[in-house]
């Protein structure tokens, strides 16, 4: 089972395998044909008010992590897409892509770990 997590604005690598945007907005200024997707799970991303909540603040991480976690675990949605995403996963490579600028301190930090953890 293999996961890696990408910032949607890097290039296309063909070693991504499978890409999916955990995003629940459309990432500005990247056009359909530049992401190069195989899906888009909105289902799996932070509710609009978590992610106002920690507002990419690095301090506010850990809790972040622990709250998202408790809403993937709620979300039959979420848990149908993650089912999803674990089966793809013992084919090929899954990448999770995203569009914040932290790269440490994003919801396909959490999401990769959820899946990690529960592998």
């Amino acid at each position: 089972m293999s996961f890696k997590i990408k910032r949607i604005y890097e290039d296309y690598d063909p070693n991504d395998g499978w890409r999916v945007l955990v995003d629940r907005i459309w990432p500005r200024g990247v056009s359909k044909e530049k992401a190069r997707l195989d899906e888009w799970y909105k289902a799996v991303a932070p509710s609009t008010e978590l992610r106002e909540w920690f507002g990419h603040i690095p301090e506010k991480f850990a809790e972040f992590a622990r709250r998202y976690d408790k809403e993937l675990d709620a979300n039959t949605e979420a848990q149908e897409a993650i089912s999803q995403l674990r089966a793809k996963s013992k084919e090929t490579t899954v990448t999770l892509l995203y569009s914040a600028k932290d790269t440490e301190h994003n919801q396909a930090v959490v999401l990769r770990d959820y899946l990690d953890k529960q592998a």
